[in-house]
């Protein structure tokens, strides 16, 4: 009988372990009366997933879910009570209409998006992950998916990334696939010229199916992967405790779970002639290694300036030069951390122009993207030194204002809005902007605050633009 020995290289040097994440002792969840006679009841949560999603979840050939989302479900479960059973289905737009059936109560890893709002409710993030381009290798770098045109890109129907790249990028023709490796191997295949995948679904798929003529050559911030669980909206109480078991999952837990699926399984046995051909390959691979080492003594300096370089892609939107939504986010989540801790409140400013799509029909996207890089200069400018300016998707922007209460908050957006409406921008001259603002409470979560400042905005845009509201 034939054994077999696995080596495991994840990687991410140093991870936790699955089996130490799993032994955390967080926190005891603090459920309220409601919650715990849900959960008391122990009745089977039906959760539906999608089934070819690696290496973050897939339905194996036994009927089990496994995966990345799989061992985060899991870990949820077990701090909460909750019995989570799988309700299988045969692919991801199975899964979505048996969500939409009443089928199943959960989905359990997916973005949030509006239409997807209409029959979910969603947890916080469970896991977060950048979004990529994926070309040939002989394809140059995309600094700007507005700068692509007569393009095509492979994605996977249904999924989130498909829903906002047709609305931020109509220069680009989408052509849908039934999965995610379907996609990937039309770029190899010279059938599409990009897609645009998840950095670990990317990294994973190109590994395991040796498709090495392909590359990364972009980032697009702006579709970066929230992943949460969804939660159909007739149970709010489900949700509520799903939420409270999420917030428990620490960076530790994510990571041990993350290195755990994202690695590289090599498999050797007791076979003589296949140990050869092992050994033969190893002394080829050797010799490759000691001339690609020589190579690579000439390339430190550019291998050190282009890892600059990713670090501040991974953080800054490329068409303003100001941070990006995920930057954004961890700021937040930082004041908000602050804020708990201290007791010194800050405040948000969210910023949207009026009647961009007028100026991006009239005069052209090239003139729509050089008023967003007069505005982010604008706010740039007249914010202090402590506040903290992004973009936060489209013709969004976003202020976040440290130590600061609402009243100041809202002077210094005031501010703000007088100087837009009297500047002059390229090509167009003059035009408005329109201003939500809020202070954090102490029960605020970030989606909390975002929320109140998001319906401010829109408070201001229904009662005539150019103003600005303080959420209620």
């Amino acid at each position: 009988m034939r054994s077999f020995l696995f080596f495991h290289l994840a990687l991410l040097a140093g991870g936790v372990s699955f089996d130490q994440a799993l032994g955390a002792d967080p926190a005891p969840v603090a459920f309220t009366p409601a919650e715990q006679a849900y959960i008391d009841q122990g009745q089977p949560v039906t959760m539906c997933v999608d089934p070819d999603w690696e290496p973050f979840e897939r339905i194996d050939e036994t009927g089990r879910h496994e995966g990345i989302a799989a061992d985060l479900v899991q870990l949820v479960a077990a701090r909460t009570g909750l019995r989570i059973v799988l309700h299988p289905t045969r692919s991801w737009d199975e899964s979505l209409e048996a969500s939409r059936a009443g089928h199943c109560r959960i989905l359990s890893f997916l973005n949030k998006t509006p239409e997807r709002e209409r029959w979910l409710a969603f947890t916080g993030p469970i896991f977060y992950d950048s979004n990529v381009i994926i070309t040939r290798e002989e394809h140059g770098f995309i600094a700007n998916l507005h700068g692509v045109s007569n393009e095509t890109v492979a994605l996977p129907r249904g999924t989130m990334v498909e829903e906002r790249l047709r609305s931020l990028y109509p220069n680009l023709t989408v052509l849908l696939t039934g999965s995610e490796p379907e996609s990937v191997s039309l770029v190899s295949d010279r059938k599409a010229d990009m897609t645009v995948r998840s950095l670990i679904v990317a990294a994973y798929a190109i590994r395991k199916e040796g498709l090495f003529n392909l590359k990364i050559s972009g980032q697009v911030p702006e579709l970066t992967n929230e992943l949460r669980i969804g939660v159909v909206k007739d149970e709010p109480v489900l949700r509520d405790i799903l939420d409270k078991g999420v917030a428990t999952l620490t960076p530790q837990d994510r990571d041990g779970i993350s290195n755990r699926h994202v690695s590289v399984q090599v498999q050797s046995g007791i076979d003589y002639a296949l140990s050869w051909k092992i050994l033969g390959g190893a002394a080829v691979l050797l010799l490759i290694a000691v001339y690609w080492n020589r190579k690579l003594s000439r390339m430190n300096r550019e291998l050190y300036r282009l890892n600059r370089e990713l670090s501040r892609l991974s953080m800054t939107d490329p068409l303003t030069g100001l941070f990006n939504r995920m930057k954004i986010d961890d700021t937040l989540d930082s004041e908000l951390q602050r804020a708990k801790r201290y007791g010194q409140g800050f405040g948000l400013i969210m910023v949207d122009i009026d009647h961009f799509k007028r100026i991006n029909d009239t005069h052209g996207h090239q003139t729509g993207d050089a008023v967003l890089r007069e505005l982010a200069d604008l706010l740039q400018t007249h914010i202090r030194a402590t506040d903290t300016l992004g973009r936060w998707g489209g013709e969004e922007f976003i202020i976040v204002c440290p130590q600061t209460d609402e009243a100041g908050t809202a002077k210094l957006g005031e501010e703000l809005r007088q100087r837009i409406a009297t500047h002059g921008f390229p090509v167009i001259g003059q035009m408005t902007a329109s201003f939500g603002v809020a202070a954090w409470r102490p029960e605020d979560r970030v989606e909390d605050l975002v929320g109140r400042a998001d319906a401010a905005l829109y408070q201001s845009k229904r009662q005539g633009r150019n103003r600005l509201r303080i959420a209620a």
